[in-house]
């Protein structure tokens, strides 16, 4: 696949697991789009990650499709007040024990060494991991859903104030100010 991976994904988010829900743009929009519309494109999403792996089949895809929903339906419901359905818990739980990846210093920056026998379902642990990290975590009051329209993105606000209302400054807070400027 040729793809631009900036150009299919944003990678913009601080938090990987985060990034990974991010697949699915415009979720509170009419029409969210989703973009991990087959193998080559997790594959090509978990490269630009830095979790590259050679081959993906479509149970793992559909692995990885559950995993980030389960992220996603769990942030926003820390976001929200409210507590995660089990289930979900135990989907996040399931895939970060399942993975066998070792945390890696190469070149002076972290990386993953993934298994040869399993390496999507390494990735996904990582991933799982991450997710487990920041939504079990001493930040876990930080975690929103993003404002800008149509967005509800997760992100985790570490503006000193706590009132970040945007995952990005960059898309959702740009869209914002421009219709503001333009409705004036």
């Amino acid at each position: 696949m040729t793809e631009d991976v900036r150009r299919v994904f944003r990678m913009d988010n601080e938090v990987l697991a985060f990034r990974f829900t991010a697949t699915v743009s415009d979720r509170a929009g009419r029409t969210p789009r989703e973009r991990l519309t087959d193998a080559a494109r997790l594959k090509l999403w978990l490269g630009a990650a830095g979790l590259g792996v050679t081959e993906v089949s479509p149970t793992g895809l559909k692995d990885a499709l559950e995993l980030r929903e389960a992220i996603y339906r769990i942030g926003s419901a820390i976001a929200a007040g409210e507590r995660p359905r089990s289930k979900d818990v135990h989907i996040l739980n399931t895939i970060a024990a399942a993975g066998h990846a070792k945390a890696a210093l190469e070149h002076e920056r972290a990386g993953w060494h993934l298994t040869k026998t399993t390496p999507v379902r390494d990735a996904l642990g990582v991933l799982a991991t991450d997710a487990i990290r920041i939504l079990g975590g001493p930040e876990r009051d930080r975690i929103k859903n993003c404002e800008g329209p149509g967005c509800a993105g997760l992100f985790l606000d570490t503006s000193r104030g706590a009132n970040r209302r945007w995952c990005s400054m960059n898309t959702c807070g740009n869209k914002v100010k421009k219709s503001r400027s333009a409705a004036r």
